[in-house]
Order: structure tokens, then sequence, then C-alpha cells
């Protein structure tokens, strides 16, 4: 492994956090377990910020030492695979893989795309098209893998506007991005801070409860980020002028049919997805855990009567480390909190701070934390279990905290490295693409809009929707 000034600043700190816990006389009123737990969640988070090693590794590694060190217990540990959120997560994926067998999604992307005749038309239902996908894929990379061919499409259609193509390229890793908050499957972050929302707090957000919050969030960052993608990328003389998508070429790059009948098994794979979204979003009706219906959803989309995929196949398209990833970091969060590290290190936040105050900062940590932190799981994983440890200790619903700490965490547009899709669409061999400049420019205009419109969201929106700002 490469020694890297990152790396060496990184070592440096987590040691230095380490021996001072390591005084008998400083932070006094702080015990052992607390003391172990805080060494353990420095090293960790230092091991994520400045070393390759992969992150669901170090948070196995961070489990593993607190449930040695007697700080959680081995069923603590384990008992975070088994919980609901874990299975429909891998239920989401089997359905998934399901869908993606069918061609259901280039049949989607030609009927909406298709009918754009300006430039801002196009943008907008791309935009909108992207949104649909949430419900579909679970995880931005699945979701950005997805509508690749579609782009390439769009990409050889407009061969001759060289900046609506970059604008394009832009846009979807843009979209995906933010508009994965719409559902509670959109990103193992919303599963995690869920967790960590429930044994911190014994507060349980259902899939309804963040549909409701969630998705009209999703469409308006999502539409306010084509706008600014279009107007920072593109000039007025590029805005101007017809276009014209047609079914034939986005067939192109898709090997099932975008058009003419329909097959019974996209016929049936539509209506098994319409039934269990439509279930997921009833859940108050009927009160059949997500988890359920989703595994119900699995097993009639891999059954070999009824199904479009084998069990086999769409296992295999489950992210594994990420399950694990997210178990060991609910666990590490349990640490936290039962020890009384997270109210140990949020213990010096000044009494006064408002309900906005808290709010605006938790969010503009939160917005600016990808430049540190590159995963998205594992910035909740930090972040989540601290702020709502904060928000008690600053009189905020740790819900509305979560939430927006969670969905401000959601922009990572400044870097290649700073997401997957970014990473993905940056790359396409034979297509022009974004530049990092391109990336820098998009983000000083956008971090702030989108911090703002989240802080508006979680002060005025969220309140009428039944989670306040106060207990």
């Amino acid at each position: 492994m490469t020694v890297t000034p990152r790396l060496t600043a990184a070592l440096c700190v987590a040691l230095s956090l380490c021996a001072l816990l390591a005084v008998p006389g400083a932070f006094p009123g702080l015990s052992g377990d607390a003391r172990l737990t805080l060494a353990v969640f420095a090293l960790a988070t230092c091991a994520w910020i400045g070393t390759p090693i992969d992150d669901t590794y170090i948070a196995l590694g961070a489990g593993l030492a607190l449930t040695v060190t007697g700080v959680i217990s081995s069923d603590t540990l384990f008992g975070t695979l088994g919980d609901s959120t874990v299975w429909l997560l891998i239920c989401a994926f089997v359905l998934a893989a399901a869908v993606a067998r069918t061609g259901l999604a280039g049949r989607a992307a030609a009927f909406l795309v298709g009918g754009a005749r300006t430039v801002r038309q196009l943008t907008h239902l791309t935009t909108a098209a992207l949104v649909v996908t949430a419900f579909a894929v679970p995880a931005t990379s699945g979701r950005a893998a997805l509508a690749l061919p579609v782009f390439l499409a769009l990409a050889k259609a407009l061969a001759d506007r060289t900046r609506l193509v970059v604008m394009l390229a832009l846009l979807f890793p843009t979209v995906i991005l933010l508009s994965a908050v719409a559902t509670l499957i959109g990103a193992g972050a919303h599963l995690i801070t869920v967790s960590v929302l429930w044994e911190a707090t014994g507060e349980r957000v259902g899939f309804t409860e963040w549909l409701l919050l969630g998705l009209p969030l999703a469409v308006a960052s999502s539409h306010l980020a084509a706008e600014t993608v279009l107007l920072t990328t593109t000039r007025r003389a590029d805005r101007t002028g017809p276009v014209r998508i047609t079914a034939e070429e986005i067939q192109r790059h898709s090997d099932r049919p975008v058009t003419g009948p329909w097959t019974q098994r996209e016929k049936r794979c539509a209506l098994l997805l319409a039934t269990v979204v439509a279930l997921w979003c009833s859940e108050p009706l009927h009160r059949v855990s997500p988890a359920v219906v989703a595994l119900i959803g699995a097993v009639v989309a891999a059954s070999p009567a009824l199904g479009t995929v084998r069990l086999k196949d769409a296992l295999k398209t489950v992210p594994w480390s990420l399950l694990l990833f997210m178990a060991a970091t609910t666990a590490m969060g349990v640490a936290l909190a039962e020890s009384g590290a997270a109210d140990r290190l949020v213990g010096g936040l000044p009494a006064d701070i408002g309900p906005l105050t808290f709010l605006a900062l938790v969010v503009a940590v939160s917005t600016a934390a990808h430049l540190v932190l590159q995963s998205r799981s594992a910035r909740s994983s930090v972040l989540v279990p601290l702020v709502v440890a904060a928000a008690v200790t600053a009189g905020v619903n740790p819900v509305a905290a979560a939430l927006a700490s969670t969905a401000a965490a959601g922009f990572c547009h400044t870097l290649p490295a700073s997401a997957k899709p970014v990473a993905l669409f940056a790359e396409i061999p034979g297509t022009p693409t974004y530049t990092p400049r391109d990336l820098l420019r998009l983000s000083a205009v956008l971090a702030p809009l989108t911090a703002a419109l989240v802080l508006l969201f979680a002060v005025t929106v969220w309140p009428a929707l039944g989670v306040p700002v106060t207990p």
C-alpha cells in the first residue's frame, strides 16, 4: 500500500485520538466501553478516509473489535444481518434483476424521451424517467448501468451537437444520485439511517413514510439540478433548435424490443412490479412489512412458472459486500449509542443553539462530507449516529435531523471519484463527456442550491407531512 500524505495525516489523527483516550485523566466521566468505542470509531473513520482498503473490510474489522472487547455482544453483531432492511434490499435486487431481463427500461425510455421536441423538454423528460427508475432498481450504481445504453442512444442521435451530449452525460449521474432519496431502497445509506434511528430512538421509518418525505424532495432537487446542468453546460445557441429522438435510435443500443406488442414475460413483470410498489405504498392499510412484500415479489419473480429470472442468477446481482457493510456499521452505531460515546462526542454542542442553526450546520457538513468520505454509506455510518445524538441535545427531532443529513449527503458531484455513477459516465470510449472542470463548475452552483433545498424541506415541507423540526 502506497503511503500518501492523506494516509499519513489520517493515521496521525487516529493515533493521536487513541493516545488521548488511553490517558486515564483525559475525558473524565468517560467509561471504558465508551473509550474503546471512540478509539475504534476514530480508526475506522480515518481508514475510510485515508486508505484504499475496502470499506466493508474496515467496517467488519471495527465490528469485530467492538465484539471481542465486549462493548457489544456477538448477538448484536450478527443480529444486524437479520434486520428487515437487509432482507428488503436483497429482495429488491432480485426484483430489479427480473426487470432488467425483460427490457422494460428500454420501452420506458423510448416512450418518455421520444416525446421531446426541444432541448429543455429532452432534459426534463430524461430527468423524469431517471427519477422513476428509483422504484425499480435499488442502488445508484445499478441505475447508472441500466441508464448507460439509453445515454449512448441519445449521444448517437445528437452526435453533431457535442455540447448537448456533454450536458446529457452530466445530467444522468447527477439526477441518479439526487433522486435516490425518493425511496428507502434508493441507496444503502438510507437503510443505515433507518437502522440507526431504530436502535437509538425506537423510531421506525417505513417505506411509505420515506416515500412521502423523500419523493417530493427527489422530484424538486432532480429538476432543479437538470435546469442547473442545462444552464451551466450549454449556451443559448445550443438550446435552440428542435430535437428528435426516435425509437429506432434507442433500439440500436438495446438487445430487446423497445416498441411493438408486449411479450407475456414483460406483461407479467410489469404487473408484478406495479403490485409490489403499490403494496409498499399502501403499507399503513394492510400492515404487511415492506420486506415481506419484497420477499413475496422476489419469490414470484424467480418462480419457474411466472418468473423472468432464475433465483441463482438474480442472487448474483445482490451487493453482498454492501449488506455486510450495513450490518457492521449498524453494530458500530449501536456501540456508539449504548456506550455513551455518541453523547460524549456531541456534549460540547452549545446549549442555546437554535433548531434552524443546528439543521443548517448538519446539512452543510453532510453536503461537504463527500470531499472526505467517498462512500455514501460510510458518510451516513459516521454522521447519522452523531447527528441523532446531537439532535437530542439541541432539542431537534432526531428523525428530521437524520433525514436531512442523509438527503444532503446524497450530493457527491465534485470529483469523478466522488461516486460510482459520476465515474461511470466520465469515461465513455468514443463519446464526448464531461471533464473535472465541468464537475467543479456544476458543483459550485449545485451544492449550495441542493443544501438550501434540503434545509427548506426540513423546515417547511416535512413538518407539514408529519415530521416536525422539534419533538
